[in-house]
């Protein structure tokens, strides 16, 4: 992990602007190259249970590349960037929805609020990885404490977090405020449209096959999104203020990583490890942010992980206030010889979630 130097202070938004306008063809060819292979790969998992399940798993796994790609495509219909008009964004987005197990409407505001206040340390509930700092964590409860650990721990995060989150989560966001009603409405289509598709697709190849072909694919898919989250906002040089000092641009320069993949796993992930750059202006379509990134060297010195160098980062937990970076627990230990033990009140942030 490495950040060749601070980014200059420029127009940014102007400078950006050229690169947020969605090109019809592009956004068309997309969607295709995206949906139909999904479908044909889909359908060849379903005939590879005549031979060897293993196979079956295996073909899964790009099967769950482009489900992500897809959850890219409804990504930027929620950030009005796929398409012009706001009636396709939607429209689109409420269908790939049903197969992302995303209800669009609910997500499309809580990312909005992710994008609104990501950094900013007065406001962590909604749309985050929770993370606390330093001295919060020291003054909760032991059980508190214990129920963080747990939480931070790789293999809950994700392995049974990220399928809770896009199986269970999504279909009763419990943390849903009821005065948003256009989200609860968002949340109770979407999952009656899934039981529906769900039951016909099972009325034609049986409830085994569905469940054989869907589960692979959905595990693979969920854990894949939550680690992208993760990674793109958890390093050790990230950004974290308080509300007063909090600066949008320098949350999305500072706070957003650039995920730099082989070129197979961005065209995947539809070119999301460019994080900063959509940070900063997420109007830009998913397949011109690697254009936008190659053009503008300033947007270049910024943090840079690789693959391998991001493994590491699932040992940051904390946000340490002083030092002003993300540490693991094994921090506490240092502040333990220097016998700094502070001691305060502090309420968990609520419910957090991780896309």
């Amino acid at each position: 992990m490495t950040k060749t130097g601070a980014v200059s202070q420029l127009p940014w938004q102007q400078l950006l602007a050229p690169y947020a306008q969605p090109i019809l063809r592009r956004s068309i060819i997309q969607l295709l190259d995206s949906a139909i292979p999904f479908i044909l790969v889909w359908l060849l998992m379903l005939a590879s249970l005549e031979y060897a399940y293993w196979l079956t798993v295996l073909i899964a796994l790009p099967a769950a590349g482009l489900l992500i790609r897809l959850f890219i495509i409804q990504h930027d219909c929620g950030h009005g960037s796929f398409f012009r008009s706001r009636m396709a964004n939607d429209t689109l987005g409420f269908v790939l929805g049903v197969l992302t197990l995303t209800p669009y409407g609910y997500w499309r505001k809580t990312h909005a609020i992710h994008h609104a206040t990501s950094g900013n340390l007065d406001q962590r509930d909604i749309g985050d990885v929770t993370t606390l700092t330093v001295r919060e964590y020291l003054g909760l409860s032991f059980w508190k404490r214990l129920g963080y650990r747990i939480y931070r721990n790789p293999l809950f995060l994700f392995g049974f977090g990220s399928l809770y989150y896009f199986i269970v989560k999504h279909r009763f966001p419990h943390n849903l405020p009821r005065s948003w009603h256009r989200e609860w409405a968002s949340v109770l289509t979407t999952n009656f449209v899934i039981l529906a598709v769900i039951a016909g697709v099972c009325r034609a190849v049986g409830v085994q096959a569905f469940l054989m072909v869907q589960l692979p694919i959905t595990l693979f898919a969920s854990v894949a999104g939550v680690w992208l989250f993760y990674i793109q906002h958890q390093f050790e040089d990230t950004y974290w203020e308080k509300k007063a000092a909090w600066s949008f641009q320098a949350a999305g320069l500072q706070g957003s990583s650039f995920y730099d993949l082989p070129r197979i796993l961005h065209w995947f992930t539809g070119n999301i490890g460019v994080h900063h750059v959509h940070h900063v202006c997420s109007r830009i379509p998913n397949y011109r942010l690697l254009e936008c990134l190659r053009e503008n060297p300033d947007l270049q010195q910024v943090t840079h992980l690789t693959f391998w160098k991001s493994l590491s980062c699932t040992r940051l937990k904390l946000w340490d206030e002083e030092g002003r970076r993300l540490v693991g627990f094994q921090h506490l230990r240092q502040l333990r010889h220097r016998s700094v033990t502070p001691r305060v009140a502090f309420e968990v942030p609520g419910d957090s979630t991780p896309l």
